[in-house]
C-alpha cells in the first residue's frame, strides 16, 4: 500500500475515533424551530399588470413571482382563487414538472404535525388544494441539489393565517426542515 494511502487510512481512523468519541453524528442536521409568515397573491388577482408574489419557495422560505423569468419552478406552490374559495396550487397544476406536493392534514394545529406522511399517494401533485382554517398542509419540495451532491426532496408545514378570497390574498405561517429528504418537522434533540 503506498504511503499516501496509508495516511489518508490513519487520518480517516482518527477522524472516525474523533466523532464517535465526541458522540455527534457528523451527518446530523442541526436546526431550529421558526415559523415565520408570508403574504402571497392570487394568480388571477386584478389588477394583474403589477407583478406580485402568487407562489412560494419552502426552502429558501420566500416569495416568488411567477411571472419572472428567473423563477423557472424554483417554487412548491402558487395560489389562486377557484370559485369562492382560494387552493394551492403544486406545479405539475400549471404544467411545471416538478416533484412537489401538497399534503393536507385536516383538523389539525400547526404545532402539532411533527412528520410529513410517508405515504405518497397522500401528497397532490397535480390537482388543486382547497384552503381551510385550521388545516395544516405539509409541503414536498421540489428536488434539487442537496448538500452532498445529491437530489432532495424537504419537508415543511404550512398553516392559513388569514384567508382573502375578495381581496385574492393569503397570510399563512411556515417552516422547514433543511434537512435531506427528512420528514421530521421537528429539529432533533440535542
Amino acid at each position: 500500500m503506498p504511503d499516501s494511502n496509508k495516511r489518508a487510512l490513519v487520518v480517516l481512523a482518527f477522524l472516525g475515533l474523533t466523532v464517535s468519541a465526541c458522540g455527534d453524528d457528523p451527518f446530523l442536521v442541526r436546526w431550529e424551530e421558526n415559523p415565520l409568515q408570508a403574504l402571497v397573491f392570487s394568480l388571477d388577482r386584478e389588477p394583474y399588470d403589477i407583478p406580485r408574489p402568487s407562489a412560494f419557495n419552502m426552502l429558501e422560505r420566500r416569495t416568488v413571482i411567477l411571472e419572472d423569468p428567473q423563477s423557472q419552478g424554483r417554487w412548491d406552490f402558487a395560489v389562486e382563487r377557484q370559485g369562492n374559495a382560494m387552493v394551492l396550487l403544486p406545479p405539475r397544476a400549471l404544467g411545471v414538472t416538478s416533484q412537489a406536493g401538497i399534503a393536507a392534514i385536516p383538523q389539525t394545529a400547526f404545532a402539532d404535525v411533527l412528520q410529513a406522511p410517508a405515504d405518497t399517494a397522500m401528497y397532490s401533485t397535480r390537482q388543486p388544494v382547497p384552503i381551510e382554517l385550521g388545516t395544516t398542509y405539509v409541503i414536498r419540495t421540489h428536488q434539487q441539489p442537496g448538500f452532498f451532491g445529491g437530489f432532495c426532496s424537504y419537508y415543511g408545514k404550512v398553516e392559513a393565517l388569514e384567508i382573502d378570497v375578495a381581496g385574492g390574498t393569503l397570510r399563512f405561517l411556515h417552516d422547514v426542515n433543511p434537512d435531506c429528504n427528512n420528514r421530521s418537522l421537528i429539529p432533533p434533540r440535542r
